[in-house]
């Protein structure tokens, strides 16, 4: 089975990146950018707007897909995830709904901290990092 989801990449003005710490499976414990399902009848700006919401308490404007990646999760579900460029325009930061923690990082500091599989990858080859 394949699940559809988003995810936000968000810069500050210092070019640092939007992370969460992802509070529940999968990968509790590991930063990622913030992002999920989208849900029925939802296309993918407004679950990006959304998650971020939810998870950070910005509000984002969405704009261009960055890249797509596929990653395996429990029970032989296959989460199909579209990464989009988001810019902050709005809200008070704060970790909220399935995030431990959030937080601004500089690219340099991605190497130190556990990530969730595959994203620093997947930022490189997006050019992103």
């Amino acid at each position: 089975m394949r699940t559809r989801c988003v995810g936000g990449i968000v810069r500050d003005g210092d070019g640092r990146l939007l992370l969460v710490r992802r509070g529940r499976p999968p990968g509790a414990g590991l930063w990622s950018i913030p992002g999920g399902r989208v849900e029925p009848g939802e296309d993918d700006p407004a679950a990006v707007a959304r998650e971020l919401r939810e998870e950070t308490g910005l509000d984002v404007a969405v704009g261009a897909l960055a890249g797509t990646v596929e990653r395996p999760g429990p029970e032989g579900v296959v989460y199909e995830i579209h990464d989009y460029a988001a810019t902050v325009t709005g809200g008070t930061l704060r970790a909220g709904d399935d995030a431990d923690d959030v937080a601004w990082v500089r690219p340099d500091d991605l190497a130190d901290l556990p990530v969730t599989p595959g994203l620093l990858d997947a930022l490189a080859e997006w050019g992103v990092l």
